[in-house]
């Protein structure tokens, strides 16, 4: 029998352990132990099996906690673990402190909104798929310790990401495990007169989508998730929300029509009712909930007599776009006319021109819809998440710019960071001198203790791999359970693995590009490596593929085969179902973390930074964020045939060096021991890796970049346009007009390199440009004209550029001194660029004359 309707019912709490519900409902569990642990002497056997305290106060006997109550020393230890909470919650942190610094200098946002389609939180709430998700996870942690006021948004997904199984044969087979909301750390949002507050989107055909708000605390940061399985839909408009990135385009648009419209009106609606301060920064984490600039700008214009330009120089002022796209194939797009089909009738946002709407996604495809394109237009401000990823996306999107060569294209970057207090082993925690509560998350590098010895953590590494051994067991045995096989013929996963073989770890999603089987590529050499009699290696593997990746499922296949073969089945072995409780034992237990995405395909990729942080060393290729942090000595970079376009011949040649690294570098060096069985210097690279990459790959790093270089500038440019009812805006909308019938005119006439002479010409001479230039009408503070001087090849295009701005000298004339910045062949030319003071960037408007 089935149950027609699932719905969770909780325990009745003893009113002397009301606090133990206060304590289960905010995350900050997950990354506190001292809370984790006082759940755990509740009862720890269970605590253990099912870690998630609020589901733990579900199932705990009646009987256990009426003793509970009873017991004093519990009582006090409630109280204390009570009152710690609320001293987090309140007290002045790091971002209060840079307020009170730096208020004259900035406008400090009171609160900042963080948009993102997925949150990775805690497996206690299910609702993620992999890396962005669990990098939003971290972004809110850190913020909450940070004391940084970020309101998380997106959806709340019924089914939340699928359960992953392997049939017989070692092809992946998806379940979908439903969700009561109810049973989860949850909180409906309710309006006074206690009915749930329901967002309303208006859909195609007069309908209308309705979300209720739920609110998970994550520390300090609330999470508002939008939940549309809500009585009053139709039944496709319940099934909005229903499982992550599933679906065909139509109901994609719809969830991304929800998480950014309905996304922005459920944050206003929150603050309204709980009286927290409204946002002024906007952050979109990728493009999927981009639409939430169209509200913003339905909002303003709804609100005065603002045309949609001004309105759009607010909205962009305060808008803030990560971009995670490495190749511009993964970007969402969306037939045109699907767009016109929910915008076109003007009742989803009746302020705002549907053909605007078009304008600002246009790509040079005229017949689709694009989302990244879209989210740069309304944001003046945006990233990618590792150096190299932003130089890659500077080339993808380098179109929106003409005219302007490639690094002056305005995306920067932030490299993305991981949140230490939650990935970090407490035991590594404990040994290196960090307190319980936030090892490392200021990011300084200083809760190492310099008294700990080699052997002290040598020890404690091996005390982890063992842990991993016992977990790599019983996972192996529950999946070959899962296969179809029998316990009795299972004896032999309790043998597999060694705590004392060096162990190599790969778990990630498998997209192609990230080359799951690249390990394969030659059988008998891997083979080789994992039987060595004298220095053999151990390899764990866990990936999800998306169900709809028919590519990714056959790369698990593939390496499922090779693993079932009893020959190496003891030393090699994929886990199924990877989720953050496997990930927890795989980035604390390993000794190498493998990394080979094709370059330069990989964003930034946040796994090798977990495990770094609990003393594993990366073995990568040079993508993400390892191109920038790997230093030679905190671990290996695997070669990349750069050049070679044949992709199969790539893959050989790659796996080779990496078949190299491991056999001839990796391995000797850690079997190399001393007297008392240390691999020395194996960690003198552990030590390395602790102290230089710990504090790079914080997330509170990351998050203090986006405060310090990206939230205060978009909140003092939000400022300057918003202030006596949209002044600035309506201001530069004026000056845009103008530039717009100037531009076209606008001419270099003439230029003029002074002082030059062949014998006086040297590395640092100071040599002086004029310039004579038509602005058209334009005033001289309307524009910037620069001297640009770099060295020139060939074609007599300039590279290694230096640009000078040039001072009006007379009507039309600009002069500057400029010195020379190389020697060699250089070149100079004269450009005009706009110039206002709610430009971030003199690209942003995509206008450059050169001479």
């Amino acid at each position: 029998m089935r149950a027609v309707r699932r719905f969770t019912v909780h325990a009745r709490i003893p009113d002397q352990l009301a606090g133990l519900t206060a304590l289960a409902t905010n995350l900050r569990w997950t990354w506190h132990p001292p809370t984790r642990d006082l759940f755990a002497s509740m009862d720890n056997a269970l605590f253990r099996r099912i870690r998630d305290p609020l589901r733990m106060l579900t199932e705990i006997p009646a009987g256990r906690l009426e003793e509970l109550a009873r017991d004093e020393v519990f009582l006090a230890r409630t109280r204390e673990a009570v009152e710690d909470l609320e001293r987090y919650l309140t007290e002045p942190r790091w971002y209060q402190r840079l307020a009170a610094e730096d208020g004259d200098r900035h406008r400090v946002p009171a609160a900042i909104a963080y948009f993102s389609m997925e949150f990775g939180v805690h497996e206690a709430l299910p609702n993620y798929s992999g890396g962005l998700g669990v990098l939003a996870g971290d972004h809110l942690k850190a913020a909450s310790d940070l004391g940084v006021p970020v309101i998380g948004v997106g959806p709340l997904y019924r089914a939340g990401y699928f359960r992953q199984s392997l049939s017989l044969d070692g092809w992946q087979v998806e379940h979908y495990p439903v969700i009561d909301p109810d049973g989860l750390p949850l909180e409906l949002v309710t309006e006074p007169s206690g009915e749930p507050v329901l967002v309303r989107v208006a859909m195609p055909g007069g309908r209308e989508l309705r979300a209720q708000i739920w609110k998970a605390s994550v520390g300090r940061a609330p999470l508002l998730l939008l939940d549309t399985d809500v009585d009053g839909n139709d039944d496709d408009l319940r099934r909005v929300t229903d499982r992550l990135y599933g679906g065909d385009a139509d109901h994609r648009i719809r969830q991304e029509i929800l998480a950014g419209i309905g996304g922005m009106r459920a944050v206003r609606r929150y603050c309204e009712l709980t009286g927290h301060p409204q946002p002024e920064v906007f952050h979109t984490n990728e493009g999927h909930a981009g639409f939430l600039g169209l509200e913003r700008a339905n909002e303003i214009l709804g609100s005065g007599e603002l045309s949609f330009d001004e309105a759009l120089s607010a909205v962009r002022a305060g808008t803030v776009f990560t971009t995670h796209t490495p190749v511009s194939a993964g970007i969402d797009r969306f037939p045109v006319d699907l767009v016109q089909h929910y915008f076109g009738d003007g009742r989803l946002l009746p302020h705002v021109d549907p053909r605007r709407v078009l304008a600002l996604g246009a790509e040079d495809n005229p017949g689709m819809f694009n989302m990244a394109h879209m989210g740069l237009r309304l944001a003046q401000r945006a990233n990618g998440v590792s150096a190299l990823h932003g130089r890659v996306s500077r080339r993808i999107f380098a179109g929106l710019w003409p005219g302007f060569d490639v690094e002056e294209v305005p995306i920067r970057s932030v490299t993305n960071g991981v949140h230490g207090p939650t990935w970090v082993a407490r035991e590594m925690s404990a040994l290196l001198g960090g307190n319980d509560e936030e090892w490392g998350h200021d990011g300084d590098g200083s809760g190492i203790d310099p008294s700990v010895t080699d052997e002290q953590l040598w020890a404690l590494r091996r005390e982890l791999r063992s842990n991993l051994v016992a977990e790599v067991r019983r996972r192996a045995r529950e999946a070959w359970l899962q296969r179809g096989a029998s316990a009795l013929e299972l004896g032999w996963t309790e043998r597999i693995f060694d705590p004392d073989v060096l162990t190599v770890g790969f778990a990630r999603r498998v997209p192609t590009y990230k080359r799951l089987t690249l390990m394969l590529r030659d059988p008998e050499r891997l083979r080789a490596l994992l039987l060595d009699e004298q220095r053999p290696i151990q390899i764990v593997v866990a990936g999800k593929s998306h169900p709809a990746d028919e590519g990714g499922k056959a790369l698990i296949q593939q390496i499922v085969r090779f693993v079932d073969d009893p020959e190496v089945r003891q030393r090699i072995v994929f886990l199924p179902d990877y989720g953050m409780s496997m990930a927890r034992y795989l980035y604390r237990g390993c000794d190498v973390w493998l990394n080979n995405p094709t370059r330069p395909l990989e964003a930034c990729g946040t796994s090798g930074m977990k495990a770094a942080l609990n003393g594993c060393l990366n073995l990568s290729i040079r993508d993400g964020w390892w191109d920038e942090y790997y230093d030679g000595s905190n671990g290996w970079a695997i070669p990349t045939a750069d050049g070679v376009t044949d992709p199969l011949q790539r893959d050989d040649l790659e796996a080779a060096a990496l078949y190299d690294l491991l056999g001839q570098q990796i391995a000797p060096l850690f079997y190399d021991r001393d007297a008392n069985g240390v691999p020395k210097g194996w960690m003198s690279m552990v030590w390395h890796t602790l102290r230089t990459l710990g504090p790079s790959v914080q997330a509170s790093r990351m998050v203090r970049e986006y405060v310090e270089s990206y939230y205060l500038p978009a909140a003092t440019m939000v400022a300057a346009a918003g202030e006596n009812d949209y002044a600035g805006s309506r201001e530069f909308a004026r000056y845009r007009d103008r530039l717009e019938m100037a531009w076209p005119q606008v001419r270099v006439l003439d230029t003029e390199l002074l002082g030059e002479g062949a014998d006086t010409l040297v590395v640092g001479t100071e040599v002086r440009v004029r310039a004579t230039v038509d602005l058209a009408g334009l005033d001289e503070s309307d524009v910037d004209v620069q001297a640009v001087v770099g060295r020139v090849g060939d074609t007599d295009d300039l590279h290694d550029t230096v640009h000078v701005s040039m001072k009006p000298t007379g009507r039309g004339v600009f002069e500057t001194a400029l010195r020379l910045p190389h020697a060699g062949a250089l070149g100079y030319t004269v450009r005009v660029l706009p110039r206002h003071r709610l430009l971030a960037s003199p690209a942003e408007l995509g206008k450059v004359v050169l001479a």
